[in-house]
């Protein structure tokens, strides 16, 4: 059975490409204009262990807001593509991410139910490149990515101080946590009612 999917949005405000395969190698490619970006889109890739290329471009002249938002929302969609019926997959996965002095726990559930909960707090500098990325764009993602994906996500940093660490931990957890609950182990459809 093959999960894939690539799918591409259009806006007057972005232009984004996406392909994804969740049973991939956690090989990446990326380009979105926000190197910091590039960088959390790695780490989802690769951890996760999918096959992903988001090629985006967007009016960063403007703000970073609609390149991440819009990033969130196709790649959610491809998410959802490819994941198709759920028969066999396990589901639910919960994982607590360390990096350095941060820790963030991720629960997710492939539930059918679009749901964020996000209890992040930065210490609030936004985090050096060029451009610089605001470290509040990573909630506009994961909930975009959560609604069109149709998932239930919860984010809660557990501790940290460094913003950079902070957001790695959270890409980094949602990667594993989707690597878990996305493995099939079985035929049947992990739900009572028969449909997710």
């Amino acid at each position: 059975m093959s999960r894939i999917s690539a799918l591409s949005r259009s806006t007057k405000e972005t232009r984004i490409e996406v392909s994804l395969d969740l049973d991939g190698d956690g090989m990446t490619e990326t380009s979105t204009g926000l190197p910091f970006f590039d960088h959390m889109l790695d780490q989802l890739g690769r951890h996760g262990g999918l096959g992903l290329t988001v090629r985006a471009r967007g009016d960063l002249a403007v703000d970073a807001h609609h390149t991440v938002e819009d990033t969130g929302i196709i790649l959610g969609e491809a998410f959802r593509e490819a994941l198709g019926e759920k028969a066999g997959v396990r589901r639910f996965a919960s994982i607590t991410v360390p990096l350095d002095e941060a820790a963030v726990e991720v629960v997710l559930d492939l539930s059918g139910r679009p749901f964020l909960h996000y209890d992040v707090d930065f210490p609030g500098e936004k985090i050096l490149g060029d451009p610089p990325f605001d470290p509040q764009l990573a909630e506009e993602f994961w909930r975009a990515f959560a609604t069109a994906a149709a998932i239930t996500l919860h984010i809660v940093m557990r501790r940290g101080r460094n913003t950079h660490h902070i957001v790695e931990a959270s890409f980094k957890g949602v990667a594993r946590a989707i690597r878990d609950a996305v493995r099939v182990e079985g035929s049947t459809l992990p739900s009572t009612k028969g449909t997710l």
